[in-house]
């Protein structure tokens, strides 16, 4: 129990089956609290609600509370979540939902607490419902067409805010992966989301990114500082300088990883966020008078799956600009992850002393696979045997009619019930692409196709906000760059390769087989790893010679 719900006056249970054994044993209802150690929302709640004396007594009377991190807990928040964090969802034993809201004032608490009550006491059990994603549904399949791509550049340009930057018209938020599908198909719109992002949501101080802005001019700064968005946005900015070569964006990357490298720095692995601090007004003070101040609180859990982000962008990083720091500490997660957070096949969400996450989860095998993938790329490294037995797992377990669900079907309340989320199964398929451009192997591309066809059926209603989805269903449809380097990884040639101007490209350094001769680059159609002769282009010999077969190829 974090530190916030803990000065409250309600008596948090821990999410579990024993919360919902006795709620079943009262006949009482569950109030379930998702909350974030980083969300300064949820801990204002916790000083406003549920601390008021009259609140915490109904709430310890009335119902059985249970209190849930939502980073330790991804498929409890996937599930129950109300539209942001704090959610504050009311439940049936069987953990069917009865009624559910967002912050909750006083007032507003005591009135969905009555309404609660006069509902159950009414209906009872019979009151609660299923939410729509966990109803057994089967996707949106359809068939995939090359016209996903060029709708989703239609909706950019629909949403593309002209005067301010980003996408929409409401809160802004980052959007890394927007960001990184614009850079090869609006460029423009995404150089100037990344220049209004820094401009707004970098910390000049210290280095890193805030959550988003509330408002559509960027303004109403929410200043929590999350791994994942930090991760991701350093990648999309060192991707900007692949294609721009200006250090207007290479400097914000760099700030960005300075903040990963010293404040969310635990000596193995990267932290999981920093607060905002009090009302943020840390955050608001001048440098000098911050330098003098308590920084806010660091939750230093090593979640798996925002690491492997990390561990991506940092590599990324490195590949673009040979900066020895993002190598080292991006090898050093690694090396984390792959010691304590994989376990027989399966990754570990967080540990924590004797805590242990769930196993299993999709989005941390997808993003995991997805690093290892990269450490092969840019450094060389040994690591495809390892990153195939994770995608095994997934493919053997989570997947059913072509997509995947989102981890095990075990669990209290609706735990048990298949969720299959768009993003963590575009972010596998994309995962899945990169293998298989590595291996050869054509379940990876088979597997990586059915579940972006699981979706395609909604794809002409799909948002910028899952650009992603149309970057994977153009990878599948038309191939991708793929550059195979028979030579070793650090050499002119191999560096040359990860500088070719396609953030999407897969290189294979140190590649063998009959069509590459020792010291040459090719640009290959299809998998790098047995690739047919008549895919494989003239050989190379120099960086500038594969710089011209690249430009004949992406023309």
């Amino acid at each position: 129990m974090d530190d916030s719900a803990a000065a409250t006056r309600v008596e948090w249970r821990e999410w579990g089956p024993a919360a919902f054994e006795t709620a079943n044993r009262a006949g009482k209802p569950v109030l379930l609290s998702l909350a974030a150690t980083w969300c300064t929302h949820c801990h204002e709640m916790d000083e406003t609600t549920y601390s008021e004396p009259r609140i915490a007594a109904n709430v310890n009377d009335g119902f059985v509370p249970v209190r849930v991190d939502v980073d330790r807990h991804p498929r409890v928040g996937e599930r129950y979540n109300m539209g942001g964090f704090p959610s504050t969802v009311f439940l049936t034993p069987e953990g069917e939902v009865l009624t559910g809201a967002g912050y909750l004032g006083p007032d507003g608490m005591r009135q969905v607490i009555d309404s609660v009550r006069k509902m159950w006491d009414s209906k009872g059990a019979s009151a609660g419902s299923v939410p729509r994603a966990v109803q057994g549904n089967e996707t949106p399949a359809g068939e995939l067409t090359d016209d996903v791509e060029g709708r989703m550049v239609g909706r950019l340009r629909a949403a593309y805010d002209e005067a301010a930057g980003g996408w929409g018209t409401d809160a802004k938020f980052p959007m890394p992966r927007t960001v990184e599908f614009a850079l090869k198909r609006e460029r423009e719109q995404a150089l100037r989301s990344l220049s209004a992002v820094s401009a707004n949501l970098l910390d000049d101080y210290a280095g890193g990114f805030f959550r988003y802005a509330t408002e559509a001019d960027w303004s109403g700064i929410q200043y929590e500082k999350v791994l994942d968005t930090n991760a991701a946005l350093l990648r999309a900015f060192a991707n900007a300088y692949l294609y721009t070569g200006d250090d207007t964006y290479r400097q914000p990357a760099e700030r960005t990883l300075e903040y990963l490298t010293t404040t969310l720095w635990t000596g193995e692995a990267f932290a999981g966020s920093q607060a905002a601090g009090e009302s943020a007004g840390y955050y608001t003070l001048d440098p000098s008078d911050r330098g003098d101040a308590d920084a806010p609180p660091v939750d230093d859990t090593v979640f798996a799956d925002w690491n492997a982000v990390a561990v991506d962008a940092l590599l990324t990083f490195h590949a673009y600009t040979d900066d020895e720091r993002a190598r080292q500490y991006a090898e050093r997660a690694l090396d984390h992850l792959r010691a304590d957070l994989v376990e027989d096949g399966r990754v570990v969400h967080y540990r924590d002393g004797d805590e242990t996450g769930e196993r299993g989860l999709l989005a941390d095998h997808a993003r995991v696979v997805r690093a290892l993938s990269t450490a092969r790329q840019v450094l060389g490294a040994d690591v495809i045997d390892e990153a195939e037995t994770l995608a095994a797992y997934a493919l053997d377990d989570l997947r059913s009619a072509g997509s995947f669900t989102d981890g095990p079907a075990t669990g209290p309340a609706l735990l048990d019930r298949p969720l299959r989320p768009l993003d963590a199964n575009v972010e596998f398929a994309d995962a899945l692409l990169d293998l298989h451009a590595l291996t050869g192997k054509e379940r990876y591309w088979t597997a990586a196709r059915e579940a972006v066809e699981a979706f395609a059926g909604a794809s002409d209603r799909f948002g910028p906000q899952v650009a992603h989805y149309a970057a994977v269903a153009s990878r599948v449809r038309r191939g991708g760059l793929a550059v195979a380097v028979a030579a070793d990884a650090g050499s002119d040639l191999h560096r040359a390769a990860l500088r070719m101007a396609d953030h999407e490209k897969v290189v294979v350094p140190e590649a063998t087989g009959d069509a590459y001769e020792r010291g040459n680059a090719y640009v290959v159609d299809g998998p790098v790893d047995g690739a047919a002769p008549d895919a494989v282009s003239e050989p190379a010999a120099t960086p500038d010679e594969l710089a011209a077969l690249v430009a004949d190829r992406v023309q």
